[in-house]
């Protein structure tokens, strides 16, 4: 007896221990969120996210050579086969065939750089009525490439935005502190983005918008990385609106079960993304010193206040007690909101924060502070070639928060029954004298290829020089024959290493003829040494076959999403002893390297519009592969940006690499 007794206080002492310790960590947790709840939690997510649904541990299943030297790989988590040429695929070929210069747009425009919109409204465009050099979208982008000393200036101290009082800016957060400093950072004392922390900016920082639904996809993927690749990101921040009133659940759905947006986690940590939830406003607040009817709808009388002190002061327009006045949607409005919600959404958004937006199948290729700075900085773009002035496109678009305009087009939405598409808004603008308020920019500036449909261009082709929007996605030898017609700038530097010069493919003059290109990228070389037959010896082949090799590998399961992959050196090494990847030869591939570096993808351009082509996936070789890896080299910090600088930010994983296109 006396020794069981003893057991028992002896386990009893150490389950209080251990419940205390239990209780301690609790209480140590609480008290750490408490002190900083959107890190800690942010960080245990992110770390959770990364390690459960990136892909990883990628290796060939099966593997099949037959007697055409062809190899078919079956990956454990799809379930086809794939066919690959050993001699030539993703993991061999070059990169290029010239050698790209990262750099090509010089310095970041200063901080407090503005651009002139008048100017390159008018020089693209001509006069307001004559429209006469709206069609020519080729030497509008030479102007916007050539002359940003004529369009951008950079205004006297006293008058800079950096100088302003943030207290009084246009942004609710411009200053990074909810608009409660009197002061912004200097630019000498302002701190550099680090892994951590996206720095300081020296002026106001501007929200940049998008409206997205459902799982995050490639066009999400590459519009943040165009966005990090271009922005001053010290001085803008990406708020991506989901759409909760369809899904209630979509930004925890984002944040915690999105494999693809786990890798943007990082920079959500950072403070460079934020996702907001979109629910259409029932109210919506209007500037207390304008005419927020334009002389429409106000009532002689204003109606009597309710019970809230609110009266009636126009048509769907209350004011309360402050003085403050709404815009008030009725219940019936409320019940049939509109089918297209991102044509509303821009507006709403732009009204209330700000700023500029984007639909998410756009690319950006400039930094877009320099447009957005102006006092008056509201405009959109023409809808491809047409000449009514009121014929807008909003892609792109950007209003002066909580201005006359804003308010006056958000009201005419909703007066024409919630519909806010950009014809419609536009017309009425015109209509009603205040299209040449909300500019309309050419399409060279953001969509550079939209006038080439229905033979509205005149004068030359732009460089490339496009047809359709799916040329971005080719990247096989010829498939586009007029793409360099207009070209006529130097020669690119080959890359050495040429395994035969006279195929190697060059940029060249106008209807010059387009010889192949053939490079050997050291990179590749590196990887793409054929494994000696000791190395061979040790993947294991089948001996049911004798004219067909067949490998068997355990592999884990790859993590959604099952129709793209990444892939590890690790990885790569495996394919090579399988005997998937072989010494690259340019006569066995249908994508070789080819002469297309960024710095000629419609150069002068801030934004390049994909028009959805959901779908797609971009060949090797193709002008969006040439972007991509241009993204993917300076996330990872082996390339410069356009602007010549490093990235310093925290680590981003590369672009997934399509089955269909190995």
């Amino acid at each position: 007896m006396p020794e069981g007794s003893t057991t028992r206080r002896l386990l009893a002492i150490l389950r209080n221990l251990a419940l205390f310790a239990l209780l301690y960590a609790s209480i140590w947790g609480i008290v750490e969120i408490a002190r900083n709840p959107a890190s800690a939690k942010s960080k245990l997510r992110v770390s959770s996210m990364l390690d459960k649904t990136l892909p990883s541990k990628l290796r060939p299943d099966k593997v099949i050579e037959d007697d055409a030297g062809k190899v078919a790989v079956k990956f454990k988590g799809h379930k086809k086969m794939i066919t690959i040429n050993p001699y030539a695929n993703v993991f061999n070929r070059p990169q290029s065939a010239v050698a790209p210069k990262d750099d090509y747009l010089g310095s970041r425009p200063h901080v407090d750089t503005e651009a002139d919109l008048n100017m390159l409204v008018e020089e693209c465009r001509g006069t307001y009525k004559g429209i006469e050099k709206m069609r020519n979208v080729f030497e509008c982008l030479q102007f916007l490439a050539e002359d940003e000393k004529r369009y951008y200036t950079l205004p006297e101290k006293s008058q800079r935005a950096s100088q302003q009082d943030p207290r009084k800016a246009e942004y609710n957060d411009a200053d990074g502190h909810g608009n409660t400093h009197h002061n912004y950072v200097s630019t000498d004392s302002a701190e550099s983005p680090s892994p951590s922390s996206m720095g300081t900016c020296p002026g106001p920082i501007i929200p940049y918008h998008v409206y997205w639904t459902g799982p995050a996809t490639w066009r999400v993927e590459v519009f943040i990385k165009s966005y990090l690749y271009t922005q001053n990101l010290a001085c803008s921040r990406l708020w991506i609106w989901l759409d909760a009133d369809r899904h209630p659940n979509a930004i925890d759905d984002m944040l915690n079960r999105d494999p693809l947006f786990a890798r943007f986690l990082p920079l959500v940590e950072r403070g460079d993304i934020t996702l907001k939830a979109w629910k259409f406003p029932s109210r919506i607040p209007l500037p207390k010193a304008e005419d927020n009817t334009d002389g429409m709808g106000y009532y002689k009388t204003a109606g009597k206040a309710n019970a809230e002190g609110e009266f009636a002061v126009a048509e769907n327009i209350i004011e309360d007690s402050t003085g403050q006045q709404w815009l008030v949607l009725t219940p019936k409005q409320m019940t049939f909101l509109p089918v297209a919600v991102s044509d509303a959404v821009r507006f709403v958004v732009l009204h209330i924060h700000g700023g500029c937006y984007f639909d998410m199948d756009v690319l950006m290729l400039r930094d877009m502070r320099p447009l957005l700075l102006p006092h008056e900085h509201s405009f959109a773009e023409r809808w491809a070639a047409h000449s009514h002035p009121g014929d807008y496109n909003t892609a792109i678009m950007s209003l002066s928060a909580n201005s006359s305009l804003s308010s006056y087009l958000i009201r005419g939405g909703v007066r024409m029954g919630l519909n806010f598409h950009p014809r419609v808004i536009g017309r009425m603008a015109w209509k009603d004298g205040r299209d040449q308020e909300f500019l309309m920019l050419e399409t060279a500036a953001f969509d550079p290829i939209w006038t080439e449909f229905n033979w509205d261009r005149e004068g030359r082709c732009t460089v490339p020089c496009f047809k359709n929007y799916g040329e971005a996605f080719k990247g096989k030898t010829g498939a586009i024959a007029y793409e360099w017609e207009s070209y006529d700038g130097p020669q690119l530097r080959t890359l050495p290493g040429s395994t035969s010069e006279d195929k190697t493919q060059e940029l060249r003059k106008r209807d010059e003829p387009v010889p192949v290109p053939s490079r050997i990228d050291a990179r590749h070389q590196k990887r793409s040494v054929i494994p000696s037959k000791e190395t061979s010896l040790s993947v294991p082949h089948t001996t049911a076959e004798a004219s067909s090799r067949q490998t068997t590998l355990e592999v884990e399961p790859m993590a959604e999403p099952l129709d793209s992959f990444e892939m590890s050196l690790e990885e790569e090494r495996e394919l090579i002893r399988a005997g998937v990847v072989k010494d690259y030869s340019i006569e066995e591939d249908k994508y070789p390297a080819n002469n297309r570096t960024l710095e000629n993808f419609f150069r002068g351009a801030w934004t390049y519009h994909v028009h959805n082509q959901w779908v797609k996936h971009p060949e090797p070789s193709s002008w969006f592969d040439v972007l991509e890896r241009a993204h993917d080299g300076f996330l990872h910090g082996t390339r410069m940006n356009p602007y010549g600088e490093k990235w310093n930010g925290p680590s981003v994983h590369p672009y997934n690499k399509w089955p269909d296109m190995i």
